[in-house]
């Protein structure tokens, strides 16, 4: 087990391999009535440049009467190499992604990436816990695959609003993990009954990392739980960007770091990043 403060995301990353395509659409279906998923076919070289936790800017076309002006990033849902596939999940909010969602089967989408800091697995850890919220799904739902690929074990706490909106349940377990639904609706997706998951998984020896990604009730819940037992944490966080690339400054957020507070950018920096030094908002 590696402590809280022994472990950085940005530690030996491998050299950037950032490539600007435009990509074939092989699919963009409804998952729900909030959220499509978007398949583009990607050369091999792309997709095995592509990490856990990293994202891609994308261009949205003009479509649909929508004139979206700047790239939308989207966390990897999943990169497949032998398939030459590149996935992501998005929710339709607003011009850029009610946009990406008018594109069909052959069209042609530019992309920018993969950009961020990765998650990143130790070579001792063999259980990791995944805890995610609504679209923060997408962004842990590699970092499985990447376990699966590894032999690692993953316990996946999967949370929203009603049973109706809980995505990717059949996707984790079809690469092997275990998986904890909870919801509103149901009354189970208190931050006490949380806690008590967590803290039965450490109990019994199922959590050598915990990772996090969309709701700041559930990072304050993992970050203690973490702390509590001094157990190494990572999370993904998500943030308005206009560049993605660390020059324009538009995802500064503040983040605790070498005993001060600092200002980092989620795009450049990020988005991951270690889970005690994020701040939630």
């Amino acid at each position: 087990m590696v402590a809280l403060d022994k472990i950085d995301p940005r530690a030996e990353m491998p050299a950037a391999k950032i490539a600007e395509l435009d990509l074939q659409v092989l699919a963009n279906t409804p998952v729900n009535s909030e959220y499509r998923q978007l398949i583009l076919r990607a050369p091999r070289a792309l997709l095995e440049s592509c990490r856990a936790g990293q994202f891609f800017h994308l261009l949205c076309p003009d479509a649909g009467g929508e004139r979206p002006y700047l790239r939308r990033p989207m966390s990897i849902y999943g990169y497949y190499p032998d398939r030459g596939e590149l996935h992501f999940l998005y929710k339709v909010t607003g011009r850029g992604t009610r946009a990406l969602g008018e594109l069909v089967p052959g069209d042609a989408l530019g992309v920018v990436g993969p950009l961020g800091v990765p998650f990143r697995i130790e070579s001792d850890w063999r259980n990791l816990v995944l805890v995610a919220r609504g679209v923060g799904l997408a962004t842990l739902a590699p970092l499985a695959l990447e376990a699966q690929r590894r032999g690692i074990r993953v316990t996946a706490i999967c949370s929203a609003r009603h049973p109706d909106y809980l995505m990717s349940i059949d996707n984790f377990r079809a690469m092997g993990a275990d998986v904890v639904t909870i919801t509103d609706a149901e009354g189970t997706s208190s931050t006490q009954n949380l806690r008590a998951i967590l803290e039965d998984l450490v109990a019994g020896g199922a959590a050598d990392a915990l990772y996090t990604c969309g709701s700041n009730r559930m990072l304050k819940v993992v970050q203690q739980v973490a702390r509590d037992h001094d157990i190494a944490g990572q999370i993904a966080l998500e943030q308005q960007m206009a560049c993605g690339i660390g020059m324009c400054h538009c995802c500064v957020r503040p983040f605790r770091r070498d005993g001060m507070i600092a200002n980092l950018r989620v795009c450049r920096e990020g988005p991951v990043f270690a889970i005690e030094e994020a701040i939630a908002w």
